[in-house]
């Protein structure tokens, strides 16, 4: 006999029923204050009932973490409006994180999330669907665009988790520049975080496909892989889509002027969309070593690039306190479940893939702790912090961006906007609130050269 929260093609399975059907999970039992949320779809009073949860665990009070649950699962709903469906994905992870603190009291786990893996049509539908990616390569690509004139050679290390879908728009662009286009070149590391989206082909194929179309467009072009040379175990690390492994030290021992061929003749291009949040942000106090996301930074200004491109979700999940991180997350991702609410049916496969992939981060930032968290955000605001104190300095996006970028949400739904903050920034926002960030910079030595976007 097994409880479930059944949707088309997930669903939250306990081995046992003991999780909502014990005698102290009964609706008398309740507390006053839980019991006023049972049925309850308010956002508000989910907030709350997260909270109970994540401070039951937090204090191994496994009665009331228990009831919460029972409460939460009368609200949740995968096939239901935007709440239900965001809160059947933290009812989710709530369990299994519940299942590894208390594993007595909690016998059931939660079923691993099945994935196909996409083709690049379907990748291409997938990044359409919302501006989540889009308005990053849209803001990237025109400052990229204004920084390189005047250059015959155009380099771009490309760090990224959308298999170079940014690349064509920019590819176009170049064909069209009157005096003809510059040699490029990008090059990619040939392992990236084990996050969606996942496609069907690799790594190398994609190369090929984007050298073709940069053969159509007579844009002369060349694409590297870094790291072919991985070890076997890392592979398997890399390709087990359990494993949070990230091949961090491999990863540095391939990013210096020589392995990566940089030429003086050419404007080096960084690209970060979606991508730094990956690298740790611990430091090892012991032996006073910069995080893996500082050393980073500090690594790629010593390229002395011509431009990098900073893009990543608003919004900070990297601090220690459960109860925090829920609360900051459930307010944070109602936005694309929100936005897919306002165009697509309630049982299409399309919403409920991309909230699948929504899923899997909430499940990593709410269960687990210590390496396997990988889901660490930082705000806009904390990470070009960290880039000036790395020497960088911002610049910003030039009117000829910011009406790209416009006319970009103009073709999606009418909740999508855009704003500048300070630093220069770009922010996405869905009905006001911070979405998708985009930044610029400059290595301290080169601020003469202002507005290149």
């Amino acid at each position: 006999m097994k409880t479930e929260l059944k949707g088309s093609t997930t669903s939250i399975s306990l081995q046992y029923p003991s999780l909502f059907d014990t005698p102290h999970n009964n609706n008398q039992d309740l507390s006053g204050e839980l019991k006023g949320c049972l049925g309850s779809l308010d956002g508000a009073c989910i907030e709350k009932l997260l909270l109970h949860c994540a401070s039951a665990l937090e204090s191994n009070d496994v009665t009331l973490a228990q009831q919460v649950m029972w409460v939460l699962n009368n609200v949740a709903s995968p096939i239901g409006d935007t709440n239900q469906r965001l809160t059947s994905w933290f009812l989710r992870a709530l369990i299994s994180r519940a299942s590894r603190v208390c594993p007595m009291n909690f016998n059931g786990r939660s079923s691993t999330i099945q994935r196909r893996l996409m083709s690049v049509t379907e990748l291409a539908g997938y990044v359409d669907l919302i501006p989540w990616h889009r308005f990053g390569f849209c803001a990237s690509n025109s400052a990229i665009f204004k920084a390189i004139q005047g250059f015959q050679r155009v380099h771009i290390l490309d760090f990224s988790i959308t298999h170079c879908m940014q690349w064509p728009t920019l590819i176009d662009a170049l064909a069209k520049i009157p005096e003809g286009p510059p040699e490029v070149k990008i090059t990619v590391p040939s392992f990236r975080p084990r996050v969606p989206p996942l496609v069907n082909i690799s790594t190398e194929e994609v190369g090929l496909r984007l050298g073709n179309f940069a053969k159509f467009r007579d844009v002369p072009f060349e694409f590297n892989v870094i790291g072919r040379n991985t070890t076997s175990s890392e592979l398997s690390n890399i390709n087990d889509s359990s494993s949070s492994f990230f091949p961090f030290e491999s990863l540095l021992s391939h990013l210096n002027p020589t392995m990566l061929n940089l030429r003086e003749d050419e404007a080096l291009v960084i690209n970060c969309q979606n991508w730094l949040r990956y690298l740790s942000d611990a430091r090892n106090d012991t032996f006073q070593e910069a995080s893996p996301r500082d050393t980073f930074i500090n690594l790629i200004k010593s390229f002395n690039p011509r431009i990098v491109l900073l893009v990543d979700e608003d919004c900070d999940l990297s601090v220690p306190s459960l109860t925090s991180r829920i609360i900051t997350c459930f307010n944070y991702l109602w936005i694309p479940f929100d936005a897919l609410e306002t165009f697509l049916p309630k049982d299409s496969n399309q919403r409920v893939e991309y909230e699948s992939d929504i899923g899997q981060k909430i499940e990593n930032i709410i269960s687990f702790e210590g390496d396997q968290r990988i889901e660490r955000l930082e705000s806009g605001a904390k990470m070009s912090q960290r880039m000036r104190n790395g020497g960088f300095f911002n610049v910003p996006f030039c009117e000829g961006t910011v009406r790209e970028v416009k006319a970009l949400l103009d073709e999606h739904a009418s909740g999508w906007g855009m704003k500048i903050e300070e630093d220069n920034m770009l922010v996405l926002t869905w009905k006001g609130h911070n979405s998708v960030f985009a930044t610029a910079w400059v290595p301290h030595e080169l601020n003469d050269h202002l507005g290149v976007g």
